[in-house]
């Protein structure tokens, strides 16, 4: 009796990394950690509180969504986990907890998983969920406190257990006991663009300064993006290309008139631009996948914040410099497609 053999036919990819999905969101996760860590120390137990309130809001709305559609769970796939850290770390440390859990949900919900899940959203979900709170909550989303309170450990910032719709409570002991500044919209970039006051950029590198909860230490967002650089997790090329875009524009901009453009470093460690470019842009999802496109696509980005920035009417251009380059993806990608392997060139009359 003779054996058979079976030869199976199937399509590429031949080849499979033994890296998964939940691998690679988990190194996200732990690359993300020491921020959080680190902006909890600066602003304390509110900044905790609304980490802890964006994160469950956003693995609890996927949940929900997951069993409405009938599908199996997601939540462990750690990509909700993800989207609620990066949402708290773009909102200021006083932002009442209501408001991050609601942010969550809009980042998740219509954000990603009306498009079908993890792979189908069209833009980032904690950018979603943040241009939400941008255009509901604007006072609220530009009020910040000093960092490094006296008592941040000990008692919440007033506005952080605000109930629904209702006002904080009077902050005036708060401020006398803590020994800030009290709220204030006075970041680095408002300072810069409404006051034309510049901070010194090496401070702003350091960080220990007004701003979003997770933004303002650009060094460790450097260091904890280089740790997935290196272990193969990101591409370099997104963040390389706006960082070098932004900094390349706002040279030309600070050479065109010095007295009312800030110089590059300025540029490069005032408001989220090291967390956007590192954290956010390069969310595979949203990112073209040629390496040519990528360039493209960073550039894109970093050339709108600066234009934003300097032109624009709001200090900050992160947040919609990526959401712009998120819809131009497929657009770059599609023009970037390397040609087929033998494949003629047309013709040019």
């Amino acid at each position: 009796m003779t054996a058979t053999t079976v030869l199976a036919v199937r399509t590429s990819p031949h080849a499979h990394s033994t890296r998964s999905v939940e691998k690679i969101m988990a190194n996200v996760v732990f690359a993300l950690l020491p921020i959080c860590g680190y902006a909890i120390w600066l602003f304390g137990i509110s900044t905790l509180a609304l980490l802890l309130a964006t994160t469950a809001a956003a693995l609890g709305t996927e949940q929900m969504f997951c069993r409405a559609s009938g599908k199996g769970s997601t939540i462990g796939d750690f990509s909700a986990v993800i989207t609620g850290l990066l949402l708290g770390l773009t909102l200021p440390p006083g932002l009442p907890l209501w408001m991050g859990a609601l942010g969550a949900f809009i980042a998740v919900g219509p954000g990603k998983m009306v498009f079908g899940g993890l792979g189908f959203n069209v833009f980032n979900p904690a950018l979603v969920g943040r241009a939400f709170l941008q255009a509901a909550f604007p006072v609220a989303i530009t009020t910040y406190t000093s960092a490094k309170a006296v008592g941040r450990f000990t008692e919440f910032v007033p506005s952080t257990l605000a109930w629904p719709f209702m006002k904080a409570a009077p902050i005036t002991e708060w401020v006398a006991r803590t020994k800030v500044d009290g709220f204030t919209g006075a970041t680095p970039l408002m300072l810069q663009k409404f006051d034309h006051v510049t901070t010194e950029p090496w401070s702003m590198f350091l960080g220990e300064r007004a701003g979003s909860a997770g933004e303002t230490a650009p060094w460790l967002i450097l260091l904890c993006g280089l740790y997935l650089i290196i272990r193969g997790m990101m591409s370099w090329r997104v963040p390389a290309a706006m960082l070098l875009s932004s900094v390349v524009l706002a040279q030309a901009f600070h050479m065109a008139d010095a007295a009312r453009y800030p110089g590059p470093l300025f540029v490069l460690f005032s408001g989220g631009l090291m967390l956007g470019a590192m954290f956010m842009a390069t969310d595979p999802v949203g990112q073209p996948v040629t390496p040519r496109g990528m360039w493209i696509y960073g550039i894109l980005m970093g050339t709108l914040t600066v234009a934003i920035r300097f032109l624009g009417g709001l200090a900050e251009g992160v947040m919609y410099a990526i959401l712009l380059g998120n819809a131009l993806s497929p657009l770059i990608d599609n023009l970037t497609q390397p040609k087929t392997y033998g494949e003629r060139r047309k013709a040019v009359a």
